[in-house]
């Protein structure tokens, strides 16, 4: 009940608005709050049921090209250069990553591509390295806005 209502005697001496009594009635906010508890207690074991890793602190630090260091370019259309020549084709990429294969120390292979560019002319890229038996090969991007 939400308000209780009392009426007053007139023996009391008190006028009937007097005696008017008003209470909270606290069952529906107590209902509320245990539904709201029930609801996370059982969400919070859910949001924290991921594998417990710590993961590294590392900070992104810029590398030197190193002389020896291959770059190979991916345009918008597919074709692929070595530095800044063009190969005529997919058999002299091959050619020249197995001459570089067998260099002690094997030099690192960038692959620069153009974010136009097919995601199989990449892949074909590093197929090739792989092929070869290049060990080390990266991505080259630009840093985000």
């Amino acid at each position: 009940m939400a308000i209780n209502f009392e009426t007053a005697s007139a023996a009391d001496g008190r006028d009937s608005d007097d005696a008017m009594l008003s209470e909270i009635n606290t069952t529906p906010l107590v209902d509320v709050m245990l539904v709201l508890l029930i609801i996370f207690l059982i969400t919070i074991p859910v949001v924290n049921a991921a594998v417990a890793v710590k993961l590294p602190q590392q900070t992104n630090q810029l590398r030197e090209v190193l002389p020896e260091t291959v770059i190979l370019s991916v345009d918008a259309a597919g074709a692929n250069y070595w530095f800044d020549a063009k190969l005529r084709d997919a058999t002299a990429l091959q050619e020249k990553l197995a001459k570089i294969a067998s260099l002690s120390p094997q030099p690192e292979v960038h692959i620069r591509a153009d974010a136009r560019t097919d995601y199989s002319a990449v892949a074909k890229v590093v197929l090739a390295c792989q092929q070869a038996g290049i060990a080390r090969v990266g991505f080259l991007t630009e840093p985000p806005l």
